[in-house]
C-alpha cells in the first residue's frame, strides 16, 4: 500500500468531486485537505487510511461511513452526505459513487507508465494472474488484485489501487454476459491480454461455446495500440479468436500449447512431490523449468503468463524463477494425497 496514493485535490480533479467535511452546523460545509494511503469498499477489511467508497449494490455503502470513519478511514467518497457522519469527517461527494470510482481508476492509468496484462477465460483466470504476479515480480514493481476482483467494480478498484510507481499491473476480467469485458478492457487498456481457454462456463447465459469465445474476445476492443494477444492454439475456438484479434487489430499473437506451431509449445510435463517439471520450446529455443503448483493444467498457465512475459521484454528465464516458489491459490489446484486401505496412494487435484 503506498504511503499516499490518493490526496483530496488528485481524487476530487479525478471524479470532479467536490471535497467536504462535516462541521458543527449539518448544513456547513468545508474544504478539507487529506490523503489516503488505499482504497477500499469494504469496512471489514478496511484499513486505516484507506479512502471508503460506498458503493451501492445489494447493501447501500452509505449505511456503513461512519462505520468507515470508525475503523480509521482517511475519507470517504459519497454521492450523498450521511447525516450522522462524524464531525470533520472528510468526505468527496460525487454524483455516483461506482462512476466516481471508475474515474479514480482512469486517472490512475492515465498517471502510471508501467505495463499492464489482463486475463480472462473460462477456467484458470485467477491461477494465471497469480502467475503474472510472481513472474513479473522477478522483473519490477507488480500491481494486481488479491483476490478475484474480475467484475464491473472490482476491476475499477484494482486500477484505482494502482501505484503510480508499478511497473507491471495485473488485472481479472471476468463476465457471466456477452458485452461485460468491453466496458473493463476500454477502462484498464492493456498492453497484452490473456485467453486461457475456451470452455462452457456461463454456457447458459450465452447459448453456445462460439457466443461464449465473442464474448472473452472482447477483451481485444481495449487494448493499447502495439498490444500483444496471448490464445490458447490448441483450443478448438483458437482459429475464431485469431480472427477476432485481427479484426480488432491486435498487433500480435503469440500462441501458446501442445501444437507442433506454438510459439510457446509444452513438450513434456512431469509431476513430482514437489510441483512439477516442465519441458518447453520458447519461440523455438528449449526451456526447461520448476513449478510448485501441481498440474499439467498449472504447466499450460505458465505457458501463457511466459507469452506475456516475452511480449514486454521479460525473458523466459526471469519470469520462470518468479514462478518456482508459486503454490496453487487457496482452493485452486492444490495437491492432496490419500492413501488407500489396499495400500495404495491417490493424488487429487
Amino acid at each position: 500500500m503506498s504511503a499516499n496514493l490518493w490526496t483530496a485535490f488528485e481524487a476530487a480533479a479525478a471524479t470532479g468531486g467536490a471535497l467536504c467535511a462535516r462541521g458543527g452546523d449539518p448544513d456547513r460545509w468545508i474544504a478539507e485537505e487529506w490523503s489516503a494511503a488505499g482504497v477500499s469498499i469494504d469496512t471489514r477489511s478496511l484499513s486505516p487510511g484507506e479512502m471508503f467508497v460506498a458503493l451501492t449494490d445489494a447493501r447501500d455503502g452509505h449505511d456503513f461511513v461512519v462505520n468507515a470513519f470508525e475503523r480509521g478511514a482517511a475519507a470517504a467518497l459519497v454521492a450523498r452526505a450521511p447525516k450522522n457522519a462524524p464531525e470533520g469527517a472528510p468526505l468527496l461527494v460525487v454524483g455516483d459513487t461506482l462512476e466516481g470510482l471508475k474515474d479514480l481508476a482512469r486517472a490512475a492509468r492515465q498517471r502510471n507508465f508501467g505495463k499492464r496484462i489482463a486475463v480472462t477465460g473460462s477456467v484458470g483466470k485467477t491461477s494465471t494472474k497469480e502467475m503474472l504476479r510472481a513472474a513479473f515480480a522477478a522483473a519490477g514493481r507488480v500491481h494486481a488484485s488479491d483476490k478475484s476482483f474480475n467484475n464491473h467494480w472490482g476491476v475499477p478498484l484494482t486500477l484505482a489501487r494502482m501505484p503510480t510507481g508499478a511497473d507491471y499491473s495485473v488485472f481479472e476480467i471476468g463476465m457471466n454476459h456477452a458485452g461485460e469485458i468491453t466496458p473493463l478492457t476500454r477502462l484498464v487498456r492493456p498492453h497484452v491480454a490473456v485467453i486461457t481457454t475456451i470452455g462452457e462456463a456461463h454456457i447458459e447465459n450465452l447459448g453456445s461455446r462460439e457466443n461464449i469465445a465473442r464474448a472473452k474476445a472482447e477483451i481485444f476492443l481495449g487494448l493499447e495500440k502495439g498490444a500483444t494477444a496471448v490464445l490458447p492454439i490448441d483450443n478448438d475456438y483458437f482459429k475464431l479468436l485469431a480472427e477476432l484479434a485481427e479484426a480488432a487489430m491486435v498487433a500480435r499473437v503469440v500462441t501458446f500449447g501442445e501444437a507442433k506451431g506454438a510459439d510457446i509449445r509444452l513438450d513434456h510435463y512431469t509431476m513430482r512431490d514437489d510441483g512439477g517439471a516442465v519441458s518447453a520450446s520458447v519461440f523455438g529455443e528449449p526451456f526447461e523449468f520448476s513449478l510448485a503448483a501441481p498440474g499439467k493444467h498449472q504447466a499450460m498457465n505458465a505457458l501463457a503468463v511466459l507469452g506475456a512475459a516475452r511480449a514486454l521484454g521479460v525473458s523466459a528465464a526471469k519470469a520462470a524463477s518468479g514462478l518456482k516458489g508459486l503454490s496453487a491459490a487457496q482452493g485452486r489446484g492444490a495437491q492432496t494425497r490419500v492413501t488407500l486401505k489396499s495400500g495404495g496412494e491417490i493424488v487429487i487435484l
